[in-house]
């Protein structure tokens, strides 16, 4: 893997940068926090039109057949600029649903995604917050050519603007971890289906779904009924890598702050900077969020590449969860007092960070994985 971008990764790293200078001040991001509404609908056109919704899609339905390393670099921008859009929930179930739903499935869904027009989510986590497929509970019934869905999801990324919803269910009673999984979308104003708000510390929109007995079409189901274990597995990887591009990105904008503030603020007649202690500092925020860039990177180039990537994606998970809030934290610790206060910009990337690595599984679960994979645990 070659670490440096080359021509085509900065110009796009570079356009999706000023873009998002321009379209997504801090002043649209405290809008949109403070629920005067969901998301910012200019924004999401935008970046439709700009094709960022297309990225890694076939061209067949509007999409840039880039690699998949693209979007990792398009969504370390978004994570930078607080792009308050739900494009994430939405790539994430689109990008399921184009590698194994049905020709008329994509015909009839990915042109609206890539478009615009619509929104997607996905659900997987349940009560008890687990990572495997084993936790996956919510149980789905056939019935004729339905399926039955009862029981609950929990934090649920950008339900309330989605047309669909794409559920990971247990659809063989009795079977258990990857056995018996079925991937099926879900109309989000379905009858019997129910959500609630959940506070976050990012100040974006998670939910709460109750399922009660809510009638799907078997035509809904993508993939294979019973049998969508695999693909749900990588549904979930694609969206934690996602999520550690979002982190490093903001990441990296927030300790670029903190410098320029090392430089600028002056204490006993000089700048902060200056002072070995402060100097340490950075140089640990720099190695952390360095660190986290370059395994995200590998497990992106991996993805891209076909290749299995489930230890690179979860080293970097774990790596990410601990180092990226860690280095926020020292950013805090030198810019003081003024770091705590809510009209000061710095606490917007740090909220976003640390919320995200709470996100998608806490290191624990990521580093069960990568014991897994090197064969310490059997599989």
């Amino acid at each position: 893997m070659d670490v440096l971008l080359n021509d085509d990764e900065e110009l796009l790293r570079d356009q999706a940068r000023a873009f998002l200078i321009k379209e997504s001040p801090t002043a649209l991001v405290r809008e949109v926090e403070a629920g005067s509404k969901d998301y910012d609908a200019a924004l999401w056109k935008k970046a439709a039109e700009l094709g960022w919704l297309g990225i890694t899609f076939p061209e067949l339905y509007g999409g840039t057949p880039a690699p998949f390393s693209d979007l990792g670099l398009l969504f370390e921008e978004m994570g930078r600029g607080m792009a308050p859009i739900p494009i994430h929930p939405t790539l994430v179930a689109a990008l399921t649903i184009n590698e194994i739903g049905s020709a008329q499935q994509k015909e009839s869904l990915l042109p609206a995604v890539i478009g615009g027009y619509k929104m997607l989510s996905w659900a997987w986590f349940e009560h008890g917050g687990d990572i495997d497929l084993a936790s996956v509970q919510l149980a789905a019934k056939v019935e004729g050519d339905c399926l039955r869905l009862s029981g609950n999801k929990l934090f649920v990324d950008g339900f309330q603007q989605a047309d669909q919803c794409l559920v990971v269910c247990r659809s063989q009673s009795g079977s258990t971890g990857n056995e018996g999984i079925t991937l099926v979308l879900v109309d989000t104003d379905s009858e019997g289906l129910s959500h609630s708000r959940l506070p976050t510390l990012a100040g974006d929109i998670q939910d709460e779904l109750c399922f009660d007995d809510v009638a799907v079409p078997l035509g809904n189901v993508i993939g294979q009924l019973h049998e969508g274990g695999e693909a749900a597995v990588a549904m979930f990887e694609r969206a934690v890598i996602l999520n550690c591009a979002m982190m490093v990105g903001a990441s990296h904008k927030a300790i670029e702050m903190t410098f320029e503030y090392a430089k600028e603020r002056e204490a006993f007649g000089q700048p902060i900077g200056s002072f070995q202690a402060i100097q340490h500092m950075c140089a640990n925020m720099v190695t952390w969020v360095d660190g986290a860039t370059l395994l995200t990177h590998e497990a992106l180039w991996k993805l891209s590449q076909g290749l299995p990537a489930s230890k690179e994606i979860s080293t970097a998970k774990a790596f990410c969860n601990e180092r990226c809030p860690a280095a926020l934290r020292e950013g805090n610790q030198i810019h003081a007092g003024i770091a705590q206060i809510k009209e000061y910009d710095l606490q917007l990337w740090y909220r976003r960070v640390a919320a995200w690595s709470m996100r998608m599984g806490t290191s624990i679960q990521h580093r069960r994985i990568v014991a897994r994979e090197i064969d310490i645990v059997p599989k």
